[in-house]
């Protein structure tokens, strides 16, 4: 593989959490995720957040709440979509349209990006559209996106590498590239 030039990462189940709304102010980071973010960091590949926050829009934090803490983590930048998944918007996963805003924001080649997450149906669905390295961690909605819901975007969107939790994912796109 071809070097990495991002990942874009999930937040709820995949960096932390349960799966379900977490406020940035009480949000825990799984074991290794840190270091996870810092071993791409190293490798000069540019971390990026990539996330589905429609509590914004019910007035349960506010967009920059996830901004500070996605940067207080060491993420370069964040592409939140504040939106409910009901309005139709082009930035709410699956649809690719804050992979788009991110590419044309840092120049990138989503081809040359991966997308880690815990769900099929809006992170894996997201990557596949752009062409983006897809890879499912088994935390948070994980492994039922594996069990439960894999009809509904196994077929279209078929992990590259399925990966017990971000550690292990950042772990084997790393060896990939070398």
């Amino acid at each position: 593989m071809s070097k990495l030039q991002a990942v874009f990462i999930d937040r709820d189940g995949t960096i932390g959490g349960t799966g379900h709304f977490i406020h940035p102010r009480e949000f825990v980071l799984f074991p290794g995720a840190q270091e996870a973010l810092l071993a791409l960091k190293e490798k000069g590949i540019k971390v990026i957040a990539l996330t589905n926050q429609h509590n914004i829009a019910k007035g349960r934090a506010t967009e920059q709440d996830f901004i500070e803490q996605f940067a207080a983590y060491g993420f370069d930048a964040s592409y939140i979509c504040s939106h409910e998944p009901q309005e139709g918007c082009a930035c709410h996963k699956p649809r690719p349209g804050l992979l788009h805003l991110a590419a044309q924001e840092h120049d990138l080649d989503l081809t040359s990006c991966a997308v880690i997450g815990d769900v099929g149906s809006t992170d894996m669905l997201a990557a596949a559209a752009v062409g983006a390295r897809k890879v499912l961690v088994k935390t948070g909605w994980g492994q039922d996106s594996l069990d439960t819901y894999r009809h509904k975007w196994y077929d279209q969107a078929k992990p590259d590498y399925v990966a017990d939790d971000l550690r292990d994912g950042v772990r084997w796109l790393i060896q990939d590239m070398d």
